[in-house]
C-alpha cells in the first residue's frame, strides 16, 4: 500500500509567504460549498502572481487568461473570490508546496465524471498520486486522506471501496506551477502581521479580518443545519487568531442569528488556541471526504464599535433596488475603505409550490388536452432548397449598388459564394428581393444561409427577422405537460396558477444538431414553469404549446450558466421557473413578463394568426 508522500502543503496565513532563501511552488486555491479548498489552474496561478507583484492589495480577473472564469474577480485585499453576476463571495488562499511535487513538474491526476469529462483531483490528492505513480506502487490506498477510493495504476482507474464502482483517471502534463523563493517584500505582505502572527490593529486590517471570518462563519452555520451531529475540531483555519485575548474586540455574529435577521460585522474576537467546529460532510462529485471548515467564533449578536458608523450592505432580493453583485462588490470597497460592513444571508428563492394533490390538479380552461409530445416534421422530398428560396422572392432585374448583407459583395456583382456553391437555375449575379420586407439578397446568398440552417421549407430575412413560411426549431424528442394547479402567484392574487411541465431525456443528435451521432445530455429535468391562469396567461400557454409543437422552446448547444457544450438548453423564450418569489429574475411578481414572452414568440414566428389557422 502507498502512502502520502512528500510535497505536503506548508501551513501559511492571509497571503501566506514562505520562509526565507526557500523555493516553493506556489498554487492559488478557493474554497468550495463542500468545505474543500479547490486549486486554480497553472495559468490562472500565474496570473495572480503577476498581478500580486503589481499590486498586493489589488484585484485579479480571471476572465484574462480563462474565459470560462470571465465573471470571477479575487479581491487580494480581503482573500474572497467575487462572482460578478450573482455577488457570490468565496475564500481564497495562497498555499505552497515543494518544487519536487506534482504542481512543481506540471503534472495534473485527474477522474472522469459522469459528463464524460475530466475533473482535477485536490491538489494534496493529485501529490499523492503522483508520488505513489513515481515510486512504482501497483495501486494507492486513499483511505489516509479520507477517501474510500482504491488507485489502479495499471488500469488507470480509480474504484470506491463501498460500491465497487469504476472510473477512469488519466496523468496530463500541464504548465508547471509558478515558482517563489525568499521572503516577499513588506509592501505584498498585506494584511500587515499575517505571517508573523502578530495582528494588526490598523482599522482597515481589522476589518478586511472580519469579512474573511464572517464568510466562514456562515459557512460554517450552513454546514451544522445541514450535519448537526457531524461536528469535529479544526486545526486549520486560515483566519487564526485575530487578536490576542483581553483586546475587548467585538464578536462576529455568525449562525445564532433568527431567521431572516442580518450578520452584522465589525470586527471578529478569538482566543488563541480556541477550538473552531467544523461539519464532515461529503465530498464534491462523489469524493466523500471529511470536510475541513474554516469556522469562526460564534457569538449570540455583533456589536459594532462605539462611534463607528455602521453602513448595511444586503443581499438583496429580484425586487429590491440593488443586484447582489452590486452589493457584493460594494461590501469589497467599503471594506478596502476601511468601513464597517453588514452582512445578510441571502434569500432562498421558492421554486416549487405547495404541495398538490391529483384530485387539485385540472385542466387548463380553453386549452385542449394536458400533454403534447414533441413532433419532428420532415421537409416534403418535392421540396428542393432552391424551391424554398424560389417560393419566398421576386427576382430584381435592375439591382441597387447596394451592398448584399450575406456576402458583403456589391448586389451589381456576383454573390460571394460563386464557386463555392453550384445548384441548377441560380446564377450567381441573379438577385431576388423578399416579398414581406422588400429587403434584397443574392439568390445563391440565400440558398447557401439557407443550407447551413435547418432546412425547414422556412427563411428567415437576416436584415429584419422577417419569417416566411413555418419556422420549425433543433429541439429533440420529449414531453410537455400542463395543468392548473389551486395556488397563486405574486402579483396574481386572484388568480389560480398554470403549470408548465418539460421533460426531455438524454439521447443521440440527430443531423439537424451541432454534433451530429454524438449523445448530448439533459439537466435539470423535468423543469416546471408557471404561468398566472388569467386571460393572458392562457393565450400564452397555447403559443408555448404551437412553439412546442415547431420544436422551438429548448435546442442542443452550450449552457450559459455551467459552460457545458453538447446540452439541452433554452432557446430564446424566457420560462418563468421561481414559483413563490423573483431572487434570480426567473419568478414573479413581473409585470412585463407576458408581453415580453408574447414578443419573443412573435419573433420565431409563433403569434395569435397561428391560433386561428
Amino acid at each position: 500500500m502507498a502512502r502520502q508522500g512528500s510535497g505536503a502543503m506548508l501551513a501559511s496565513g492571509g497571503l501566506g509567504f514562505p520562509p526565507q532563501n526557500v523555493a516553493r511552488v506556489v498554487v492559488w486555491e478557493w474554497l468550495n460549498e463542500h468545505g474543500r479548498w479547490r486549486p486554480y489552474s497553472a495559468a490562472v496561478c500565474h496570473h495572480i502572481e503577476n498581478v500580486l507583484k503589481e499590486d498586493a492589495r489589488g484585484s485579479v480577473v480571471l476572465g484574462q487568461v480563462d474565459v470560462q472564469l470571465a465573471p470571477y474577480v479575487i479581491d487580494l485585499q480581503s482573500m474572497h473570490q467575487f462572482r460578478q453576476d450573482t455577488g457570490t463571495m468565496r475564500p481564497v488562499r495562497r498555499n505552497f508546496y515543494d518544487p519536487s511535487s506534482a504542481p512543481g513538474k506540471g503534472i495534473v491526476w485527474e477522474w472522469e465524471n459522469d459528463n464524460n469529462s475530466w475533473t482535477p483531483y485536490d491538489m494534496d490528492i493529485c501529490i499523492t498520486i503522483q508520488n505513489a505513480y513515481e515510486k512504482q506502487h501497483p495501486w494507492l490506498d486513499l483511505s489516509s486522506l479520507g477517501f474510500c477510493y482504491l488507485i489502479y495504476f495499471s488500469s488507470m482507474s480509480q474504484m470506491n471501496r463501498q460500491t465497487q464502482r469504476k472510473r477512469r483517471l488519466r496523468r496530463r502534463m500541464d504548465l508547471a506551477y509558478p515558482l517563489t523563493m525568499g521572503s516577499i517584500p513588506k509592501s505584498q505582505s498585506w494584511p500587515v502581521g499575517a505571517s508573523t502572527g502578530t495582528p494588526c490593529s490598523c482599522p482597515q486590517c481589522l476589518l478586511v479580518n472580519s469579512t474573511r471570518a464572517a464568510s466562514n462563519a456562515i459557512l460554517a452555520s450552513q454546514r451544522r443545519k445541514l450535519y448537526p451531529g457531524a461536528v469535529r475540531q479544526s486545526s486549520t483555519f486560515a483566519g487564526g487568531t485575530l487578536w490576542p485575548a483581553g483586546t475587548g474586540m467585538p464578536a462576529v455574529v455568525a449562525g445564532g442569528a433568527a431567521k431572516g435577521e442580518g450578520l452584522r460585522v465589525a470586527g471578529a474576537g478569538f482566543a488563541p488556541g480556541q477550538g473552531v467546529p467544523s461539519a464532515a460532510l461529503p465530498g464534491l462529485n462523489n469524493l466523500n471526504r471529511p470536510g475541513t471548515q474554516r469556522g469562526a467564533g460564534l457569538g449570540a449578536r455583533a456589536t459594532v464599535p462605539p462611534g463607528v458608523p455602521a453602513l448595511p450592505v444586503k443581499n438583496l432580493n429580484g425586487t429590491g433596488p440593488v443586484h447582489p453583485a452590486l452589493a457584493g462588490m460594494t461590501g469589497i470597497l467599503m471594506c478596502a475603505a476601511g468601513l464597517p460592513v453588514c452582512l445578510t444571508r441571502a434569500p432562498k428563492p421558492i421554486l416549487h409550490p405547495p404541495p398538490v394533490s391529483k384530485s387539485d390538479i385540472k385542466p387548463v380552461p380553453g386549452v385542449n388536452g394536458i400533454c403534447r409530445k414533441t413532433k419532428k416534421k420532415q421537409l416534403k422530398k418535392s421540396k428542393t432548397p432552391e424551391d424554398v428560396v424560389r417560393r419566398y422572392i421576386q427576382k430584381v432585374k435592375n439591382p441597387p449598388d447596394e451592398d448584399c448583407t450575406i456576402c458583403m459583395e456589391r448586389l451589381v456583382t456576383s454573390s460571394g459564394y460563386e464557386g463555392v456553391l453550384s445548384p441548377r437555375g441560380i446564377k450567381p449575379e441573379l438577385v431576388g428581393k423578399l416579398g414581406k420586407c422588400g429587403h434584397m439578397y443574392h439568390l445563391l446568398c440565400l440558398l447557401a444561409m439557407y443550407n447551413i440552417g435547418n432546412k425547414d421549407g422556412s427563411l428567415q430575412c437576416p436584415t429584419c427577422k422577417a419569417i416566411y413560411g413555418e419556422k420549425t426549431g433543433t429541439q429533440p424528442p420529449g414531453k410537455m405537460e400542463f395543468h392548473l394547479i389551486p395556488h397563486s402567484l405574486p402579483g396574481y392574487t386572484d388568480s389560480k396558477t398554470i403549470r408548465i411541465v418539460y421533460d426531455i431525456p438524454t439521447g443521440i443528435q440527430g443531423p439537424e444538431h451541432p454534433n451530429p451521432g454524438k449523445k448530448f445530455t439533459a439537466r435539470g429535468f423535468p423543469r416546471h414553469c408557471y404561468l398566472p391562469d388569467n386571460e393572458k396567461g392562457r393565450k400564452v400557454l397555447k403559443l408555448l404549446i404551437v412553439a412546442w409543437d415547431r420544436r422551438l422552446i429548448f435546442t442542443i448547444g452550450t449552457s450559459n450558466t455551467t459552460g457545458e457544450s453538447d446540452t439541452v438548453v433554452w432557446n430564446e423564450i424566457h420560462h418563468k421557473t421561481e414559483f413563490g418569489s423573483n431572487l434570480t429574475g426567473h419568478g414573479y411578481p413581473d409585470p412585463n413578463y407576458l408581453d415580453n414572452v408574447l414578443a419573443e414568440l412573435l419573433a420565431q414566428g409563433v403569434s395569435e394568426a397561428t391560433l386561428k389557422d
